[in-house]
């Protein structure tokens, strides 16, 4: 029987200044760029602003009230971790939209806030991801719809967001509507920056009659380790060696020129990875 393992204390330090700093980020998006602005995000926070901007309360209070219910479900679900993860997170981050709320907006360039604050928005929700919690319950929402219904948790949280950002539209504007689109859609992606990181790794698949040359090249040159696999031609059933290596965005193009003069024939794949740990993907220094 597996035991959980409990994290040491400098990991619940280093999550717990990550799950803050995140949280806080999502505070300053929120509060000094976009809702002066009256520019939305989507979920349970979209909802949240437009409560907030119709009862004329604090939003805070709504981010907290409204997430809390996710706590508990996230607590079933996905586990205690994540679930107290989760909810330190949404108390950070209701606490300091209360503390930034008096300070003035940023800017008031539309175009400005909407793209500095998905940036922040996106960097805070990435922060808080990465180190183990969430800043809103849609996904969670989203996870327990897609036990009980046949749609994926992406095709959920799609149309969750385009019923709020309609009420947007009709609450702030349909120029404001399309603007919360546009400043949903950067956070999105810098969400994904945040969480794999900006020096994003790429696995490599060569399959080529010069497997050795192209190995012992790839290590002498790249200073990269390289695997070979053992594999089969389904057409002629011929016994091939596939090299496999994991290399980064900044090496794709020497690792192509590298094979391209050492076979010009050669089978080459590259994928995007998310994340690599352990084994020994340090680069070893080239002499």
């Amino acid at each position: 029987m597996m035991h959980h393992q409990k994290l040491t204390k400098s990991k619940v330090v280093k999550r717990a200044f990550f799950l803050t700093f995140g949280a806080v980020l999502m505070a300053v998006g929120l509060e000094i760029f976009l809702v002066p602005n009256q520019i939305m995000d989507g979920g349970i926070t979209g909802i949240s602003i437009i409560l907030s901007y119709l009862l004329g309360a604090k939003l805070g209070v709504f981010l907290f009230l409204l997430n809390v219910p996710f706590f508990f479900v996230g607590y079933k679900q996905i586990g205690k971790t994540f679930a107290i993860s989760t909810l330190y997170g949404i108390a950070i981050m209701s606490i300091s939209t209360a503390f930034f709320h008096p300070v003035p907006a940023f800017t008031e360039d539309i175009l400005l806030a909407t793209v500095f604050g998905g940036i922040a928005l996106g960097a805070g929700v990435g922060l808080v991801i990465r180190y183990g919690g969430s800043l809103d319950g849609t996904e969670i929402l989203a996870i327990i719809i897609n036990k009980k219904l046949p749609f994926s948790v992406g095709e959920v949280v799609m149309f969750f967001n385009l019923f709020i950002f309609s009420c947007g539209g009709f609450v702030f504007g349909w120029d404001r509507a399309m603007y919360s689109i546009l400043a949903y859609f950067i956070a999105f992606k810098t969400i994904d920056i945040v969480i794999e990181g900006l020096d994003q790794s790429k696995s490599v698949w060569i399959i080529s009659d010069k497997d050795q040359d192209i190995g012992e090249a790839l290590m002498a040159r790249l200073g990269r380790g390289v695997t070979y696999l053992k594999g089969e031609g389904a057409y002629t059933g011929d016994d091939k060696k596939v090299i496999f290596c994991v290399i980064s965005r900044l090496e794709e193009a020497k690792l192509k020129s590298i094979v391209e003069e050492v076979d010009p024939s050669a089978f080459l794949a590259v994928s995007d990875i998310a994340e690599v740990r352990g084994g020994r993907f340090k680069k070893k220094s080239i002499h």
